[in-house]
């Protein structure tokens, strides 16, 4: 089966051609008819098998008839380095058609997607937060929206999005084309998907586990002495890029600079950097700039790299799930990958799970000549965040009001007081002496006047 099969407009039929597309994946297969036939989809595959353009091939064929400038395909993805990638997929597949996308996200600038907004586009791509702020302030109108897509629906119930997930639906329409698209379907995404999809193909490729040309291995550690056998392993490894995850944002960017400092061309992705940064940090790792990507979880999803040879889990992941969500990096597009993981004797317990998932023991290993029995140190020197800098306290003026009150024994101190007591009555006078004011019956006191 070729993609002739689909008798795409020629428009797209000469996108997929410009991209060297033949043959299409299972996934594409399977979705891509129910799609074209206007149907409700819901896609389970993991990362990896094409299903991108399984949901923009359709779209695309579907909008090539009808109004232009108007929002009629709406594509929401959990990340921004996801929603940058299938913004591409469109842009290269679509290139011929004329049709216009947009990413919307936050982190960056507002006004700039305000003004794209306003000159017309008919495809946005967008993350669920910057999405409703756009809708809140009116900038964006979607009573013309045709289809609606929902990509790695499981990473953005991870994420906390579903909540928003249901209130961007409130604003599109009843009638629609829905396609939810997810690697892994837990109860609460099945809940969602019964409630916003009617009458749903269900396409379904292979099983949830990563795919079957990573080989696994397991490296059991010590904590403190994670670093010297990534350097280790680094070193008798043939590696052509490789990706490595850690579970903070603080233990990313200081696995990075070691490895910068060991003589590595390495970068890290982690969720304190600016889009700029962040998108430099991709698209340096894509073209070969940076051999090794350091990254949170932030990366699990969105990072289309076919020439990543090896992932190497730094920290354990928290579930098999992410585990699957991470080793989907590598592996793709039927080449083999390798995927190693650090593990500690606290991660047992999602070793066991992950090995459910995969349906066998993970082979255990351990590095030849590498001194397993150092010492941890006395303190963690490799990780540990530096002092902050102590902040200079600024120099009150004691004759000013403000400086009165650090100063209350001054007598622009006690005349500050005075007049406090004067606007709220004896309060002062009983913080300050609270037997006095209950004599004299103040206000509030437990023994009334007379």
């Amino acid at each position: 089966m070729e993609f002739q099969t689909f008798n795409f407009h020629p428009q797209i039929a000469a996108g997929i051609k410009a991209l060297g597309y033949h043959i299409p994946t299972p996934i594409q297969r399977q979705a891509i008819p129910p799609v074209l036939q206007g149907q409700d989809v819901m896609g389970l595959a993991q990362t990896g098998t094409g299903k991108t353009a399984a949901f923009v091939l359709p779209i695309l064929e579907r909008l090539m008839t009808g109004p232009r400038g108007r929002v009629r395909a709406l594509v929401i993805a959990p990340t921004r380095e996801l929603a940058d990638q299938i913004n591409a997929a469109i842009a290269d597949l679509g290139r011929q058609t004329r049709l216009r996308s947009i990413t919307i996200y936050g982190g960056v600038n507002m006004n700039p997607q305000i003004q794209k907004l306003r000159i017309g586009v008919e495809i946005v791509v967008a993350c669920p937060g910057r999405l409703l702020d756009h809708v809140a302030q009116g900038t964006i109108g979607l009573s013309n929206l045709e289809v609606l897509v929902l990509d790695e629906a499981d990473r953005m119930f991870d994420m906390g999005f579903l909540p928003d997930i249901r209130r961007i639906i409130k604003h599109v329409p009843p009638k629609r084309q829905t396609l939810l698209f997810s690697a892994t379907m837990p109860d609460d995404i099945r809940r969602l998907a019964h409630e916003i999809l009617r009458a749903p193909v269900t396409v379904q490729v292979g099983h949830t586990a990563p795919a079957d040309t990573v080989s696994h291995a397991l490296y059991p550690v010590d904590q403190h002495l994670k670093t010297a056998l990534l350097l280790e392993l680094l070193r008798h490894t043939d590696t052509e890029s490789v990706l490595i995850f850690t579970r903070t944002k603080h233990r990313a960017k200081r696995v990075g600079q070691q490895l910068e400092r060991a003589g590595y061309r390495a970068a890290s992705l982690q969720g304190n950097l600016s889009q700029n940064r962040r998108q430099e940090a991709l698209d340096g790792f894509r073209n070969g700039s940076y051999q090794i990507l350091v990254a949170t979880d932030i990366a699990a999803r969105g990072i289309d790299v076919s020439s990543i040879s090896h992932v190497i889990n730094y920290d354990m992941p928290d579930t098999a799930d992410a585990y699957t969500h991470r080793i989907g990096r590598t592996g793709r597009a039927a080449k083999t990958g390798d995927a190693f993981t650090f593990s500690t004797r606290e991660d047992e317990e999602t070793i066991r799970s992950i090995e459910r998932v995969l349906g066998e023991k993970i082979e255990r290993r351990t590095l030849y000549g590498f001194d397993y029995k150092k010492p941890a140190p006395s303190r963690d020197t490799e990780f540990a965040r530096l002092p902050r800098e102590p902040q200079r306290r600024r120099q009150q003026n004691p004759t000013t009001w403000k400086g009165a009150r650090a100063q209350p024994n001054s007598p622009e101190g006690r005349a500050r007081r005075r007049q406090e007591d004067r606007k709220t009555g004896s309060a002062g006078a009983q913080r300050q002496f609270p037997r006095r004011a209950a004599r004299r019956g103040s206000p509030g006191s437990l023994r009334p006047r007379g």
